[in-house]
């Protein structure tokens, strides 16, 4: 369980640049054997929505905007050794974010929490080119593709994503998560058969019970 407390604590160290700081007590949380998906939604998903804010309301630059991106990339690596221990699952997801979007903690989260349920991930990163996608799918042939969006600006490429996969995979599973869907959208991508959005890791949850 992640305090009130230790979370503030967390979130001064993380804007002040303080590596060491964030990574005891993200340490000092793997060590109590704290639930991954606690930990990403509670900590690193929290932190970075609310760095999100202070920087859209001016409060925070740009610059320090990217260096507490880059501290939550480098704190996910900690987690690593504690993904691989459950039994795997005859079963692969694809998760990349849509084209112009850069933002890539969320779907590396996503595809972390799909390893822990036994799936084997393909993480792709930010900003793949679509018809590289398109590619990469057919050649993995996934059970399910997973696509992540921050911007809301960047709402056409995400569209255009999953259109050019219904048109060449059919009725492939896509899973849509990202904070721009806390901006809307949602009617858009409902639209499409066998499209779900993910808002949350519960929702997230939701596709390893029905698996």
């Amino acid at each position: 369980m992640i305090s009130e407390m230790l979370y503030t604590t967390y979130f001064e160290h993380l804007l002040k640049g303080r590596r060491a700081e964030c990574a005891r007590i993200v340490q000092s949380l793997l060590d109590q054997q704290i639930d991954i998906k606690k930990l990403y939604e509670d900590l690193f998903q929290k932190s970075l929505y609310e760095v999100g804010r202070l920087w859209e309301t001016n409060r925070i630059s740009v610059a320090r905007e990217h260096l507490v991106t880059a501290m939550t990339e480098g704190l996910l690596n900690l987690v690593y050794p504690t993904l691989f221990l459950g039994k795997k699952i005859n079963k692969k997801v694809v998760i990349s974010c849509a084209a112009n979007e850069f933002h890539q903690i969320g779907g590396k989260m996503a595809a972390d929490i799909f390893e822990i349920h036994g799936w084997d991930s393909h993480f792709l990163g930010a900003n793949t080119p679509l018809d590289q996608l398109l590619t990469f799918i057919d050649e993995v042939k996934p059970d399910l593709v997973g696509m992540s969006l921050s911007v809301y600006f960047n709402m056409p490429s995400l569209i255009e994503g999953i259109e050019a996969i219904r048109s060449a995979f059919g009725d492939l599973d896509i899973a849509v998560g990202g904070q721009a869907l806390n901006w809307g959208g949602l009617d858009r991508i409902a639209k499409y058969s066998n499209t779900v959005c993910i808002r949350s890791m519960v929702e997230l949850e939701d596709i390893f019970k029905s698996s």
